[in-house]
């Protein structure tokens, strides 16, 4: 069986810290905390679950803490958790079975990364390598969306980490790259992406269209960053009400795309929406709950554009087309994930009355 060493960066966690370590400190044999400076009860909380706690002065960037905790590690794989992050019982499972099972061989495991919304549903999953072997010495890199550099056998685990959303903390990482910026700091393709990220997040939505462009006409770069970049890109565009760029850019995205998304697919239906052309609109919701979740895909999947989503537009358009039994359906469709949603709860009673009027044929 391999030994894990659990190795994060705190500052300031008192709320989260304790949930985190909760749920994953009986499965792992070391556990490793930097704290970067905290001045609430972090230190105090971390004391009650080990007793490696380092301090490290914040650089400003993400990159240098990340790789310090990593040096603490003394066991056969480190793996990283933030303090708002969580394990939920089957995935602990999971990674108990796999602690077991695992070959010495993998340099690292992929697991998801995943939000879920007030329901308990996943709305956001895509995967990052999470458990890394010591020896191989892999380091981070970026100052603020740091990535871990891996390479080798690469093992596709069907855990996931939770991440338990607190508020953004808006600015922060828009300065980081914006102090780059001012000292003529060359950023890469994948800055770029989360740049313009980090724009359209604080509604900087010009200037947001601008660094997704950056990264897009970059040779260099992932694929996967590049193809949203055109989708947020063209979010931007219809915020600032430059519809033909808007569904350029998603055009753009479809054909930088090995396969369809559902996400490409739900925007191009809420821009026929828009323009009331309804049976079109309904033609590509409908392609996009027909296409399945790739576990394999590293990149975003928000979900809900695969499931209660299409199906409230679905319920829109053919309410508009006056076809009230498939309006109600594609509503009751969409009950189904979201079942104390207001508006689907006004739908449903609206779609009740209209086909009681519904005349005998």
């Amino acid at each position: 069986m391999i030994t894990v060493s659990l190795c994060m960066i705190v500052k300031n966690e008192e709320e989260t810290l304790a949930k985190c370590l909760d749920s994953v400190y009986d499965l792992v044999d070391e556990i490793n905390i930097v704290d970067t400076g905290s001045t609430d009860k972090t230190i105090e909380v971390a004391k009650k679950y080990t007793n490696r706690i380092f301090s490290f002065p914040w650089t400003g960037k993400f990159k240098d803490a990340r790789n310090k905790s990593f040096e603490y590690a003394t066991k056969d794989y480190i793996f990283y958790l933030d303090a708002d992050d969580i394990l939920l019982e089957e995935d602990r499972k999971k990674l108990i079975e796999l602690k077991h099972s695992l070959d010495n061989t993998v340099d690292a495991v992929s697991m998801f990364y995943q939000t879920l919304d007030e329901y308990e549903q996943v709305i956001l999953t895509y995967r990052r390598n999470r458990l890394v072997k010591r020896e191989r010495n892999f380091l981070w890199h970026g100052d603020a969306h740091n990535y871990l550099q891996v390479e080798g056998n690469i093992y596709l685990a069907d855990i996931a980490v939770t991440h338990k959303k607190r508020t953004h903390a808006v600015g922060r990482n828009l300065n980081i790259y914006q102090n780059k910026l001012a000292v003529n700091e060359k950023l890469s393709a994948r800055d770029y992406f989360y740049y313009g990220n980090e724009l359209r997040e604080n509604g900087l939505y010009k200037e947001a269209i601008e660094a997704y462009t950056k990264n897009i006409s970059i040779k260099s770069g992932w694929k996967e960053d590049k193809i949203f970049a055109c989708i947020f890109r063209a979010d931007c565009y219809g915020i600032v009400g430059e519809t033909r760029q808007q569904i350029a850019s998603l055009l753009d995205a479809l054909l930088l795309s090995d396969s369809l998304k559902p996400e490409i697919c739900c925007r191009i239906g809420q821009c026929l929406q828009k323009k009331q052309q309804y049976d079109a609109a309904i033609w590509w919701y409908q392609l996009a709950l027909n296409i399945p979740f790739d576990p394999t895909r590293w990149g975003f999947t928000f979900h809900s554009y695969a499931t209660w989503y299409p199906h409230i537009q679905l319920c829109i358009c053919y309410y508009n087309i006056q076809e009230f039994d498939k309006a109600n359906m594609h509503n009751e469709k969409a009950l189904a994930y979201r079942p104390q949603e207001p508006q689907l709860l006004f739908n449903q009673q609206l779609l009740k009355n209209k086909r009681k009027k519904k005349p005998d044929l």
